[in-house]
């Protein structure tokens, strides 16, 4: 989305900055891992194509990413940010502007189950709360995948339905609901302008 182009957003010991070309080749490489895969209903694409999603993903209107870092320090070069990625986190603006579809992935395994998802998570609705507007938050996972459900649950969101033709539980989170999340907006140090 273009509005978060220019914006890096950064948490306690995680901060979010967007989607960028020099993210693509290290976030390729994420996606190859069959468990990712599965874990996130993806399919593998060419580094080619993964280009040209990156390009989507900053361009287009309806949805937002950021790529997840370590650290809450401004990156000094592209090559320590790529170095310290650990995932990403994307909202979808399907059926209204107000409504955000959420999901989220922790690729490194060092950063999982320590409290970093939680964060990632927060900051991102912290923003769209006080950015976006957004009044609520929907989460729909694979029925099989029980990490994804329990940590939605943890973090406050409540079963709103299962789906059984497509193997899809929805849960959902008022914005109401969502604790305001301390963070730090800055101009995102590699922003250019030009696509």
């Amino acid at each position: 989305m273009k509005l978060n182009r220019s914006t890096m957003i950064l948490g306690e010991t995680i901060s979010l900055v967007p989607y960028c070309k020099h993210h693509v080749e290290k976030y390729h490489m994420w996606m190859q891992d069959k468990d990712l895969q599965l874990l996130t209903a993806s399919e593998p694409l060419s580094l080619s194509e993964e280009y040209q999603m990156q390009l989507s993903w900053q361009t287009d209107e309806d949805k937002l990413t950021f790529v997840a870092i370590s650290g809450s320090s401004i990156p000094q070069t592209v090559e320590e940010e790529v170095s310290r990625m650990i995932g990403d986190i994307n909202l979808f603006f399907i059926f209204s502007p107000d409504i955000a579809e959420i999901n989220m992935m922790v690729a490194e395994n060092k950063f999982r189950r320590g409290g970093y998802g939680t964060e990632i998570l927060n900051l991102m609705m912290s923003y769209a709360v006080d950015q976006l507007n957004i009044t609520k938050f929907s989460a729909k996972i694979t029925n099989s995948n029980r990490p994804s459900m329990n940590f939605f649950q943890k973090n406050t969101f409540s079963l709103e339905s299962v789906c059984e033709v497509f193997q899809e539980t929805n849960f959902e989170l008022p914005a109401t609901e969502v604790t305001s999340f301390k963070y730090r907006q800055i101009v995102y140090p590699f922003y250019q302008p030009e696509i």
